[in-house]
């Protein structure tokens, strides 16, 4: 066994996980004048699963972070959300964004890759000093140490190594090994939904579906669609009720499979998904937030503590939003880290568990079907683009000030 043996004055803050709320931590808790030593399980960070959403919430933290200029070249700003029945094609309404979101709070709404937002996070991360970026490392095991602090005990290979460290964040997604270390939380469960997702060159499609992202309602089922790459591609997200029995839980699938799902689909959204041939499938799973999420110098944050389904396409800025306020109850000279932590999370819990709700809300209220169907569809034709925006203002008006 190898020992590191840090000075005090410079005994870093350790994160497990070098995804994008991993890496968003590292460089947030940075800025507060911290040593960082960010530990990934994997031999290199790359980003599995294809777009995402980029609010303004999240996007005021990147902002802060000033990573958000190096975002803009693989962005796509829609200029709104249009709403589409699954049953019989007809568009139900449009939620602007574009210009508009961007003037009510002050930054942009985007879709992008997400291997493009990791890529550039990383970048940033491995070009600032006092950051130390470790792969094939992950937690075994944690000691306590004098002086208040931890001994975080590290897989490096075929070895182990230790880390004295200030604390431990546990930043390591929805099947997270430092939820172990957190009495009382429950493991993630699998939702009985599944995502089937791809990516296909913009040009092979219909220019309906190229300008505004989409979101196509069907009972049990729907569909969201928005370019990334700059607009050069176009991300697919093909959702169900299904059971799941693969070993894993992703799972490669041809398209075939995807068209059995959605046979009832119009045929133009059918065309659509015969498009890719490559899928990835992904069973669906959440992390209740209303765990705990702290013990001692230890914390989740991200999908480690409260992973939330796709259905408000906030799981990603949640994270991002977690770092962010993390950092703040972690300046320099912080004296009480538990107590930091626990701070950290009173400030964060309600927020999470509130956006929890809206995504399990929407999860039923997209694969409403009959009478309920009905009333929903209303709704949306009745009301108006901006209307529709200003629905989310709780959400996308965030900022770590507040």
């Amino acid at each position: 066994m190898t020992e590191t043996d840090d000075d005090d004055a410079l005994t870093p803050i350790v994160i497990a996980g070098g995804g994008i709320g991993g890496l968003t931590a590292a460089l947030a808790l940075r800025q507060q004048g911290h040593n960082i030593v960010l530990l990934e399980k994997a031999n290199e960070i790359s980003e599995v699963g294809a777009g995402l959403q980029l609010s303004p919430n999240a996007c005021s933290v990147l902002q802060r972070l000033d990573v958000l200029k190096d975002l803009e070249a693989f962005a796509y700003a829609p200029d709104g959300l249009r709403i589409w029945s699954g049953e019989n094609g007809k568009q139900l309404a449009r939620v602007e964004l574009g210009k508009f979101i961007r003037e009510r709070h002050g930054n942009p709404f985007w879709v992008i890759h997400r291997a493009d937002l990791q890529r550039v996070l990383l970048d940033r991360a491995q070009k600032t000093p006092g950051i130390t970026i470790r792969l094939s490392c992950e937690v075994q095991d944690l000691t306590p140490s004098p002086y208040d602090h931890l001994v975080c005990i590290y897989r490096l290979g075929e070895e182990t190594a230790n880390q004295k460290c200030k604390a431990l964040i546990g930043a390591d997604g929805v099947w997270s090994r430092t939820r172990r270390h957190i009495p009382g939380h429950v493991n993630a469960r699998f939702s009985g939904q599944v995502a089937y997702r791809a990516t296909v060159p913009i040009d092979q499609v219909d220019a309906k579906f190229a300008r505004d992202s989409g979101l196509w309602l069907h009972r049990n089922s729907h569909l969201v669609h928005y370019p990334i790459r700059g607009g050069r591609e176009l991300n697919i997200v093909a959702l169900a009720r299904e059971d799941w029995s693969d070993e894993t839980w992703s799972a490669k699938a041809d398209k075939d499979a995807v068209l059995r799902v959605f046979k009832d689909w119009p045929a133009e959204t059918r065309n659509l998904l015969g498009k890719p041939e490559r899928w990835l499938k992904w069973a669906l799973c959440s992390v209740d937030g209303s765990g705990p999420w702290t013990h001692g110098h230890v914390a989740l944050m991200g999908d480690a503590a409260h992973a939330m389904l796709p259905f408000m396409a906030q799981g990603a800025a949640m994270a991002i939003e977690d770092a962010a306020i993390l950092a703040k109850h972690l300046p320099k000279n912080v004296q009480n880290i538990p107590s930091a932590l626990r701070s950290f999370e009173r400030d964060r819990k309600p927020r999470a568990s509130h956006i929890q709700g809206i995504s399990r809300g929407n999860a039923r209220t997209f694969h409403y079907s009959g009478p309920m169907a009905f009333a929903r569809d209303t709704v949306l034709r009745l009301t108006k683009p901006k209307s529709l925006a200003a629905r989310f203002d709780d959400i996308y008006g965030w900022t770590p000030e507040q």
